[in-house]
């Protein structure tokens, strides 16, 4: 993990919420990547899917520290740092 993160204080234990967007899931949209946030365990579509649905998470939640649900994928991103940690 990088320092300098003081988000990191927010990751927790969790387990996904759903196998997909949940956003995307209710509304039957398709998404592109998804991101797991590491304070509740909400799964959301990537900045390159059409929702958008973590970085929204995000700005509703304050849950700054998400990681890729991608198979094979183990990086974390802040969004408040704007930086992988």
């Amino acid at each position: 993990m990088t320092a300098g993160c003081t988000h990191l204080a927010q990751v927790r234990p969790v387990t996904p919420t759903t196998h997909g967007c949940e956003e995307c899931l209710r509304s039957g949209s398709r998404w592109v990547h998804l991101r797991t946030c590491l304070t509740c365990g909400h799964v959301g579509c990537c900045d390159s899917s059409q929702g958008k649905h973590a970085t929204g998470h995000f700005h509703e939640t304050g849950h700054a520290v998400v990681q890729s649900a991608e198979r094979g994928e183990s990086w974390r991103w802040c969004y408040v740092d704007q930086k992988l940690v």
